[in-house]
């Protein structure tokens, strides 16, 4: 089993590429993958410390971190996820949040969260 600190590149293909008008946090770089009834995967790797404005979605989320430091805004408490946590976000709640340089996470939308470049 090789150990890998990046997603690897047929995960990253321009042809998914989520438009940066479509990202929370600045210095983000982004593919979605898209399901059924617009249910949408999202995979997020940050190349800079940088906060997500707070935002809201008509929709559930799941959150894992893959790599890194995730610090949830949520219901007024401060939660940090570290690699291997999880974090469920029922829709319409208020969420936002700083991530560090290097975090990697991977998101599950009950929705859709996210236009591709171009779209």
């Amino acid at each position: 089993m090789a150990v890998v600190d990046h997603f690897p590149a047929f995960m990253k293909r321009d042809a998914n590429r989520i438009a940066t008008a479509n990202q929370a946090t600045p210095g983000v770089e982004g593919y979605v993958f898209d399901g059924a009834d617009d249910i949408q995967m999202a995979f997020w790797t940050c190349s800079e410390s940088a906060s997500s404005s707070p935002h809201t979605h008509e929709f559930d989320e799941y959150m894992v971190v893959v790599q890194g430091c995730y610090t949830l805004f949520i219901e007024g408490q401060h939660i940090p996820l570290n690699a291997g946590a999880e974090y469920f976000i029922p829709k319409g709640t208020p969420h936002g949040g700083e991530v560090l340089a290097g975090t990697r996470t991977i998101h599950a939308f009950g929705g859709h969260r996210a236009n591709r470049v171009g779209e």
